[in-house]
């Protein structure tokens, strides 16, 4: 293991469409949680280097130089180990044979291939299950090793002889192998049932799963309908979009893993394994601009099981929807694990996350505006859906000027939030419109009033004649970045005068050489000088783009195309050091990379 902690950035991602892993480019899976994306970490020394449990992966001799990427057009990852003795590959992916498995097995793929030379290796599997709390017994069984601990049940079957350590107080099984040239050794970790048994079927059929698993993913990505500029790049945030999705539900997750900070040595330590309301929106345009129309029913579908849904102690103040949800649609409740360091010793760690216990009204402006768009594009709402629509505008309409605790989830007082007014205004005016297209019910003239009332609201109270820009909240003096979204929304031209001098107070005070604060640092009372926030700065692109500074935004765009790690993946922040920080990989940043590289792409095309 190395003496100190690979970067955030410094990892691919591979996944089966239930959950994923962090592999680093020391060839370590230090992030895998099983059987979903919110399940408890088996793997998780991404959190604690020497408790939180790993699946190693190296040469024993000196490694000169390191590269990761992706086979093209697909989530299988390579690594490669350069030596002074040769080189070697690691191709590490978990197989997907079809859209909707019926019978999916859950494994993790490690596939190393001998390229130049002979070189010596070692392998070092070390479970930790239910975020290191418990430890885990391992033992010789059918064509393997089965390991278990806590409900989990593992078997590691290999091309290589396995030995168990239980030297301590956890077993870890390893093994030490020769390479040369053409040579292949194979490990398949596999996720076992209650009564299964190891078996090498899987091992066996490596080339078949390896096969199967690239043409899933070539097959998928070949219905993308973008053929623009950034094409590698735009399918590479859709992939990694696709990665995040859970197949069975539909849902899309923020990001997969839980409490990476922003910045590193700070308590701004989330968990974003969970469905975000405010995702809704831009994951549906995403989405159905590129031609995915399967993974966007789906995702309605889940949307819409979220908008009938009834809590039986349900909380008229917060609203008829919740900030965030689990997979299956439940609050998840956030706890911390004082056991785990956290990365690179950033605590605490959190598990849960306690914002679905905030008021945030953005969010109603994101689902309704989803609605619509897919009402648009897509195959169109359904009876009941336009139902729970209606229940839900008819709230928003009374609820509006509600302080809140704004769309940055800001753990403080609540107050208003000119972006939560905004996004209100959106709900119901998209809502409006859907009624119109399809002449289906609704109060329309209260709806109307209210749209009007949000409307002179922010113009009046959000508005600072001396700073000559929209503010963070009502009669306020700092600047948000969320306003960026007004002409995105159709709030305002990209050509009104206010919109053109809040642009400008936002490059004045937010930006920094392209990249963008989401408000001015040091004004929400937390701990440690947060980053730029990488959303942010592809909102600024599209604003450029709406504002016909067409060389500008390209220039931006590029920009933050650098910012991207080795295998274009985004976390949630870049630091003053330009380093990725936070969660990782973060779906709202590809989300916007996407919708920022399609829109500036129409733009220059005229």
């Amino acid at each position: 293991m190395s003496e100190r902690p690979l970067a955030i950035s410094q990892h691919g991602l591979i996944g089966d469409l239930r959950t994923c892993a962090l592999v680093g480019t020391d060839g370590t899976i230090d992030w895998f949680c099983a059987p979903r994306f919110d399940s408890p970490s088996v793997f998780g020394s991404i959190l604690d280097q020497d408790r939180g449990g790993s699946w190693q992966l190296t040469p024993t001799t000196a490694v000169t130089r390191t590269q990761q990427f992706y086979y093209p057009d697909t989530a299988v990852l390579i690594t490669r180990f350069l030596t002074d003795d040769g080189v070697v590959e690691v191709h590490d992916f978990m197989p997907v044979i079809s859209p909707d498995e019926p019978e999916h097995r859950q494994r993790l793929v490690r596939r190393i291939s001998g390229v130049r030379g002979c070189l010596k290796l070692q392998m070092r599997l070390d479970a930790r299950p239910d975020y290191a709390r418990q430890s885990c017994t391992a033992q010789r069984s059918g064509d393997g090793v089965l390991v278990t601990g806590d409900g989990v049940r593992l078997g590691l079957s290999a091309s290589t002889d396995l030995a168990i350590d239980e030297s301590g107080e956890n077993s870890i099984v390893t093994a030490d192998f020769e390479l040369s040239t053409g040579d292949t050794a194979l490990f398949v970790l596999e996720m076992l049932g209650s009564g299964d048994e190891v078996t090498a079927d899987s091992m066996d059929r490596t080339d078949a799963l390896l096969d199967a698993t690239t043409t899933f993913w070539r097959e998928w990505i070949a219905t993308s309908t973008y053929t623009g500029r950034w094409r590698e790049t735009v399918h590479r945030s859709a992939i990694t979009l696709k990665l995040l999705t859970h197949e069975p539900s539909g849902a899309i997750i923020a990001a997969p893993t839980t409490s990476l900070p922003a910045p590193i040595g700070g308590s701004r330590n989330w968990d974003y394994r969970y469905v975000w309301i405010r995702d809704a929106g831009f994951s549906l345009y995403a989405l159905l601009r590129l031609g995915f129309v399967n993974e966007a029913s789906e995702f309605t579908r889940w949307l819409s099981e979220r908008m009938g849904q009834r809590d039986g102690d349900e909380d008229r103040r917060l609203g008829p929807l919740r900030v965030l949800y689990d997979i299956d649609g439940d609050l998840p409740e956030e706890q911390e694990l004082p056991h785990l360091s956290g990365h690179r010793g950033s605590r605490p760690v959190r598990v849960g996350n306690a914002a679905a216990h905030q008021l945030q009204l953005d969010i109603y402006g994101e689902i309704i505006d989803s609605v619509y768009l897919f009402n648009k594009y897509g195959p169109g709402i359904s009876h009941d859906a336009w139902c729970d629509v209606r229940r839900i505008v008819d709230w928003v309409a009374e609820n509006w000027d509600c302080p809140d605790a704004g769309m940055w989830e800001v753990r403080d007082e609540p107050l208003p939030y000119t972006t939560s007014r905004l996004m209100c205004w959106v709900a119901i005016e998209r809502a409006i419109r859907i009624a119109r297209a399809r002449g289906l019910p609704g109060d329309l003239v209260a709806w109307g009033a209210a749209r009007d009332e949000i409307y002179d609201r922010i113009m009046t109270k959000s508005w600072n004649p001396d700073l000559q820009a929209f503010t963070r909240i009502e009669g306020g003096t700092d600047l948000d970045a969320g306003v960026l979204l007004m002409p995105m929304v159709k709030f305002l031209s990209p050509a009104d005068p206010r919109f053109l001098s809040t642009l400008a107070a936002v490059e004045e005070h937010l930006v920094t050489d392209s990249l963008v604060f989401r408000y001015e640092p040091g004004t929400d009372g937390l701990d440690g000088r947060e980053g730029t926030f990488s959303i942010c700065s592809f909102w600024y692109v599209e604003a450029l783009t709406r504002a016909g500074r067409l060389a500008d935004a390209q220039l931006a765009l590029e920009k933050m195309f650098t910012y991207a790690n080795h295998v274009g993946l985004y976390a949630e922040q870049v630091s003053a050091t330009g380093d990725q920080v936070g969660n990782f990989p973060q779906a709202f940043t590809h989300l916007a990379l996407i919708s920022a590289a399609m829109n500036l792409n129409r733009a220059l095309d005229g």
